[in-house]
């Protein structure tokens, strides 16, 4: 099966700090970097590090050459990624502070500027026995999704940022969510806080989907038709949860193409987002399948 990520790649800038700034606060950082990052990114490198074969695509423009090269450094085909004369490549101000936890302020730039010929022309390779990844970072969303399902790929989405526009996609053409509690609550259209009601509410809305439903500290759970899974997560100390969601999801699908079951789908994207959180960056910090597999031994 090939995987085709049409998703956003960003350039990060990540500021370390005390505390998260503030209304009418200025305050100086203890640290910037810059790193590689964007959903679409974080997930093709995540889905080629656990051993899928992946397909980038997406836009970047003359400043992003570094993404292209970081896609392909992990095991990504980059073929399918535009790069734009005409605008800058999407980026991200990223705050961090001391327990790991960040905030994010996005720029599309380039990430916006997908076109429908565009995405003929990518959706041209696959077909059949395929699957189509998203996210909501990126344009023209439902065009891809109504697309893909036309050539027989079926379609994951990992359903964030929650913006009113993705209220309007064809969401019941998904065959895969991977979405986390507040996704999962918006999505079903339920107030109910308990994560097994809001499985079950989003599984009664989309019968046919396949739903995978991150918990933060509380773990995961998955459920398709009557099967149900769930899994914990491994405790370790977080310097950076920036890709931790992007980290499972590539890995989720990865292992879903290896042929593993949903079980232990559940537990090596347990593992390999545990070891994405112990390092810090997004892309970066994303291991590859022998990493994960020597931290199931320690642990």
């Amino acid at each position: 099966m090939k995987i085709l990520n049409l998703g956003s790649l960003n350039i990060d800038k990540v500021y370390t700090m005390d505390h998260f700034v503030s209304a009418g606060e200025t305050l100086a950082s203890k640290h910037m970097d810059t790193f590689p990052g964007g959903k679409g990114l974080n997930q093709s490198v995540a889905l080629a590090r656990a051993g899928a074969e992946v397909y980038a695509a997406g836009a970047v423009g003359p400043d992003g050459q570094f993404l292209i090269d970081i896609l392909r450094e992990s095991g990504a085909h980059v073929e399918h990624v535009q790069l734009l004369s005409d605008t800058d490549t999407g980026h991200a101000i990223i705050q961090l502070d001391p327990s790991g936890q960040n905030c994010i302020i996005t720029a599309p730039g380039a990430n916006g500027q997908l076109s429908e010929a565009y995405i003929d022309k990518t959706l041209s390779h696959f077909g059949a026995g395929d699957l189509l990844l998203l996210q909501n970072e990126t344009n023209n969303i439902p065009y891809a999704m109504k697309k893909a399902k036309q050539q027989g790929l079926k379609v994951a989405i990992n359903a964030s940022p929650i913006t009113p526009v993705l209220f309007q996609y064809p969401l019941e053409l998904v065959d895969y969510f991977i979405i986390n509690e507040i996704e999962g609550q918006a999505i079903a259209g339920t107030a109910e806080t308990n994560y097994e009601k809001i499985l079950e509410a989003l599984l009664k809305k989309f019968p046919q989907t396949t739903v995978v439903l991150t918990l933060g500290s509380e773990g995961v759970l998955y459920g398709k038709g009557a099967d149900r899974a769930r899994h914990g997560i491994f405790r370790v100390t977080a310097v950076d949860t920036t890709a931790a969601g992007d980290t499972f999801c590539g890995y989720f699908l990865a292992c879903l193409a290896k042929g593993l079951a949903p079980q232990q789908a559940l537990r090596y994207s347990s593992m390999a987002s545990a070891i994405t959180v112990s390092g810090k960056g997004a892309a970066v910090s994303i291991p590859t399948w022998a990493q994960v597999e020597q931290f199931e031994k320690e642990h």
